[in-house]
């Protein structure tokens, strides 16, 4: 069974624009219409999860921001064709590939 945060976010990124974001509010509110308020925290921790795997990448002013080391406000974007993101983990094999 899938992650309903996880979920929810992909959902709602898929028919965006590319470029186009979501908040957290949002994320949460298509999770629990009745009571987002209380998965507002757990909207954070799976965005942080999602952008270091870099498939998700969070942004604060619109610019992508360090997943690791962000605070304040932020919104949920999908990554961009030839994109490179802060604080994204970098599997060995990509970086064996990339070196080829």
């Amino acid at each position: 069974m899938s992650d309903p945060i996880e979920t929810a976010i992909f959902a709602l990124l898929a028919p965006l624009a590319p470029g186009k974001s979501v908040s957290a509010e949002e994320v949460a509110r298509a999770a629990d219409p009745e009571g987002w308020h209380r998965w507002l925290s757990r909207v954070r921790t799976v965005s942080v999860g999602l952008a270091r795997e870099g498939r998700l990448v969070i942004t604060r002013h619109g610019k992508p921001a360090d997943p690791n080391k962000f605070k304040g406000v932020y919104r949920l974007r999908l990554p961009l064709a030839g994109e490179v993101l802060p604080g994204v983990l970098v599997s060995p094999a990509t970086e064996d590939t990339e070196a080829s």
